[in-house]
């Protein structure tokens, strides 16, 4: 029951309000109390009043027999538990019981009298709780007949005024109370219940339940708010939510169509392309073949000579064109050993520095001592950066710094060997730099635009990964990753 959320709520409710109504039945039942022990003490001074004005009124006519008959008529009934008159020194004088008469006081009347203290509470051995008043009796010179001259304590007046009535007063108020706060707390925690279930907890599950039928591919599911409160809000953005996802489900299908439309047509296009490659291969090199022997007829600077020599290099352009869509559509298996890239990097380097491309190009070699051998196929991984680095060379027409790092990081738990070749050229675009890897996207003249699919395909069956990163005006650096493992057959 607690894991539901309009349980928690429901039972925090009738706590918070058992709390505030308890709180507030204490406040009374305080207050209650301390009005029915006013209003005693109210009626016991009272009484205590007219008897002290009674008893005065017959000694002052010498009448002293009439006392103990007063006291034995307002002893008893009205709440009275004893009345009675005792000496200074606590032995009684008179009482409505005569059998106290004489007796020593009881030692809580007697104890308010010496402490000077007019009223107090106590407890009577039959348990009774009791209102002790005490009054004492000052003679003057109407007593000094009898009493002797001078002004002193002739007596004490003692009043017990039996508390039960009022206590059980108190209890029935208090039951009252206890009983009508729970009969409150049933009320209020039935009405947020009602509201709770009908209002919250029934929408919700609306609400859950359409949101399985999504969850299950069923877009067609509509919530229909009922109030425009936070609930309808919700249902409204649910339903706002569930047509968004409809609309972004069939443009999703349509996209989709459409790229296996280009796939389609991208594999026929390679199968086709592939065939014409082969079927123009052949005839290149026996073109190329002829061309070099017509060229050997003519003389050193000979304008037919020159002629040949161009076709010479269209074939050899066409010819480069052919190998690439050959490899692209089929690359080779790759053929693993273990090697040094630092080695490789200056072997494939070498390369790179007789082009004549590279003559206004300055090389910054930094590479980190003690690399672990990787598992790759050289050949495919020379290619890959021959690629990178004549590419690099190329944008900086106007000159520049070649700069290639090796280095080894730790990513995603795994050790890579990473080498970065930059250059200081103008920098990519951000909208090309996403397309440089799209296969036949090229800024050249005389680009295939094959040379990048190719290389990140290449390091992809070597395990690694190649990217780019570039600014406009501050150059490019390509990062390639290889991982540092042994991927030799049973190892």
């Amino acid at each position: 029951m607690f894991r539901s959320l309009i349980s928690r709520i429901i039972l925090f409710n009738v706590l918070l309000l058992t709390f505030g109504v308890s709180i507030f039945t204490l406040f009374h039942l305080h207050r209650e109390q301390a009005h029915l022990i006013a209003t005693t003490r109210q009626h016991a001074n009272m009484m205590l009043g007219t008897i002290e004005k009674s008893i005065f009124t017959s000694m002052r006519l010498g009448r002293t027999s009439e006392v103990q008959a007063i006291l034995e008529t307002v002893g008893h009934g009205h709440g009275i538990t004893g009345v009675r008159i005792f000496s200074p020194e606590g032995i009684v004088l008179t009482s409505a019981e005569p059998e106290e008469i004489g007796s020593y006081a009881d030692r809580h009347d007697f104890s308010l009298f010496s402490e000077k203290i007019s009223e107090g509470t106590f407890q009577t051995q039959k348990g009774e709780r009791v209102l002790s008043m005490v009054r004492p009796i000052v003679s003057d010179e109407r007593c000094f007949g009898c009493h002797g001259p001078g002004r002193r304590v002739i007596g004490v007046l003692n009043l017990n005024f039996s508390l039960s009535e009022m206590y059980l007063q108190l209890r029935e108020t208090s039951q009252l109370f206890v009983v009508s706060t729970f009969i409150i707390l049933g009320f209020l925690a039935a009405g947020i219940s009602v509201v709770m279930i009908r209002f919250l907890r029934r929408p919700l599950e609306k609400i859950t339940q359409c949101m399985s039928q999504v969850e299950d591919g069923d877009l067609t599911v509509r919530l229909q708010p009922v109030q425009d409160d936070e609930i309808g809000q919700l249902m409204n953005g649910f339903n706002a939510m569930v047509d968004n996802l409809s609309r972004a489900q069939n443009e999703l299908e349509r996209y989709h169509y459409q790229q296996m439309e280009r796939v389609d047509r991208l594999a026929s296009v390679g199968e086709m392309a592939a065939g014409l490659a082969h079927e123009i291969k052949n005839p290149l090199a026996g073109i190329s073949g002829a061309i070099s022997v017509l060229s050997d007829d003519y003389e050193e600077g000979d304008q037919r000579r020159e002629i040949m020599q161009q076709i010479q290099n269209q074939i050899s352009r066409l010819d480069k064109t052919v190998n690439d869509l050959l490899y692209f559509g089929k690359p080779g298996e790759p053929e693993f050993a273990f090697a040094d890239i630092n080695d490789l990097l200056k072997q494939t380097l070498l390369f790179v520095a007789q082009h004549p491309e590279s003559k206004n190009i300055n090389r910054i070699d930094e590479m980190t001592r003690d690399l672990p051998a990787v598992w790759i196929d050289c050949k495919q991984l020379q290619q890959v950066i021959l690629n990178i680095a004549l590419n690099a060379v190329q944008a900086m027409t106007e000159g520049g710094v070649l700069t290639v790092v090796t280095d080894r990081i730790q990513s995603e738990k795994r050790d890579w060997v990473r080498i970065r070749i930059a250059d200081t050229g103008p920098g990519i675009k951000a909208e090309i730099r996403t397309k440089i890897f799209t296969p036949f996207f090229t800024t050249k003249t005389q680009g295939t635009g094959l040379g990048l699919p190719i290389c990140r395909q290449l390091m992809e069956n070597n395990g690694g990964s190649l990217e780019v990163e570039s600014e406009l005006g501050r150059g490019t650096e390509f990062i390639l990753l290889l991982p540092v493992r042994d991927d030799r057959p049973g190892k």
